[in-house]
């Protein structure tokens, strides 16, 4: 079942953007729940600075431990980057971003991190 705070379709995209979250990254829906689909909107730093490409950065389990690291292609649109993902992992959802140029935004050192939930609510 699809779940969100902010709605559907480009509208969803565009209410993210303009929640004015710190860092310019939002999570819907949270809590971040595995075997569900989120969707991370990214609007910070180097989608400003006018990155050609954005990439999330991202790894499960402790927080200062990543596993199952990878890199994936986030999606452009009128109000930020997007990537749409199913949770597979334990632990934490952990990542940053970086761009084609090969500058990072992660956070100011602390990259985010969400706590993933093992079962509904």
């Amino acid at each position: 079942m699809f779940r969100s705070n902010f709605g559907t379709g480009e509208a969803r995209y565009q209410a993210m953007a303009e929640a004015g979250y710190p860092g310019g990254v939002v999570v819907d829906p949270t809590p971040v729940t595995s075997g569900e689909e989120i969707t991370i909107l990214y609007h910070g730093p180097l989608a400003r600075e006018g990155a050609g490409q954005v990439y999330l950065h991202l790894g499960y389990g402790d927080p200062r431990s990543w596993e199952d690291v990878r890199d994936l292609r986030m999606s452009r649109t009128g109000w930020g980057w997007v990537k749409t993902l199913e949770v597979s992992g334990r632990g934490h959802l952990n990542f940053c971003f970086r761009d084609d140029r090969g500058r990072w935004d992660n956070n100011q050192g602390r990259n985010w991190s969400y706590l993933i939930h093992e079962g509904r609510l």
